[in-house]
């Protein structure tokens, strides 16, 4: 992005910018997700570029500037969400600096809707991962740690990745969401109605509650078989890594020892597809996203409620659930085998 939007504001004499003080900067800082700003930051570094190699100028960028840049990018294979991107990150950069936001003129509106006709393509999805494929992957981590010049010893990582695995399904949850889990969020077991019984895992801040005014309650029951139950899997895993307070997902080094640091939210995508990947799981692609998709699609196919998935997963919009159901046999869940004749 550029300086405007963390160093300076506009003075609206004028004169001269007047630069943020460190507590603004932080506050300025923070009123975007992390993901958010580096990936803005990666768009204004691609955009002025293109700037500079065609004699341009990025800030306040002429509207002529910004179709090209989108045409150029369209041109060079750019998938029509991956341009929707950068044209965010434009506006972001002159709504930063107070500038016109060259995105509503005729011109650019014309060419991006012609780049969205030519160039659209239905997303990139991860496939559910969910029973009986999502079974096979916890199966698949390992159990023991196995050394030439030492006895063996439980397989801390393989403990981590089932209490992932199975959090990670059985609460919804997004890959950010579990790198930011932490024992103090756990609350106790208690009887549910039900005759269950279970824990709640309190989320302060997500995607969907990013200022925390208002804390989401994750429910996380104990299920009946001791090998594929999220609270075992996590109770195991804080017990033989000896974690009673701070991150609970942490890194293990190659010495089977567990480390303070928590999993970055890439490092959790890259454990979940080294999971299924070692399972030998068939379809695909899976990430992390595929554990919060499977929760959507199972429950779905055994006839929850749109709003009762919506409960779990902290969807405000029931249009967003219907995107989440990811059924690969177009019988599956089909009016048409109901017709009687």
């Amino acid at each position: 992005m550029p300086h405007t939007e963390l160093d300076t504001v506009p003075d609206t004499s004028g004169e001269v910018d007047t630069p943020l003080s460190p507590d603004e900067a932080a506050y300025v800082a923070a009123a975007r997700a992390h993901n958010t700003r580096r990936g803005y930051r990666s768009v204004w570094t691609s955009f002025t570029a293109f700037c500079t190699s065609h004699d341009l100028t990025p800030l306040p960028a002429a509207p002529a500037t910004v179709s090209a840049y989108l045409v150029a990018l369209a041109q060079a294979g750019a998938k029509a969400r991956t341009i929707a991107k950068h044209l965010s990150g434009i506006r972001a950069a002159h709504r930063a600096a107070d500038l016109p936001d060259p995105a509503v003129t005729a011109r650019v509106t014309a060419v991006w809707e012609g780049i969205r006709r030519s160039h659209g393509a239905p997303p990139d999805q991860a496939a559910p991962l969910m029973p009986p494929l999502l079974d096979q992957a916890v199966a698949a981590c390992p159990v023991t740690r196995t050394w030439k010049n030492r006895p063996d010893e439980p397989s801390l990582a393989g403990a981590r990745d089932r209490a992932l695995l199975l959090v990670g399904f059985w609460g919804a949850l997004r890959r950010a969401e579990l790198a930011a889990l932490t024992v103090e969020q756990l609350g106790p077991e208690r009887e549910l109605r039900s005759g269950r019984r279970g824990r709640v895992l309190t989320l302060h801040r997500s995607k969907t509650n990013q200022t925390g005014d208002q804390a989401e309650l994750i429910g996380l029951p104990r299920a009946e078989h001791p090998d594929y139950c999220p609270l075992t899997a996590l109770e195991t895993w804080l017990d033989v890594a000896g974690i009673t307070t701070g991150p609970i997902l942490r890194k293990v080094s190659t010495g089977n020892r567990v480390l303070d640091q928590p999993l970055h939210p890439e490092s959790i995508n890259n454990l979940i597809q080294a999971a299924t990947t070692r399972a030998d799981l068939p379809g695909g692609p899976y990430s992390a996203h595929s554990l919060r998709a499977g929760f959507v699609t199972y429950a779905h196919l055994r006839g929850a409620t749109d709003r009762a998935i919506a409960h779990q997963t902290r969807h405000r919009s029931m249009d967003t659930i219907t995107t989440y159901i990811r059924v690969d046999d177009v019988f599956t869940d089909n009016a048409v085998l109901q017709l009687g004749r």
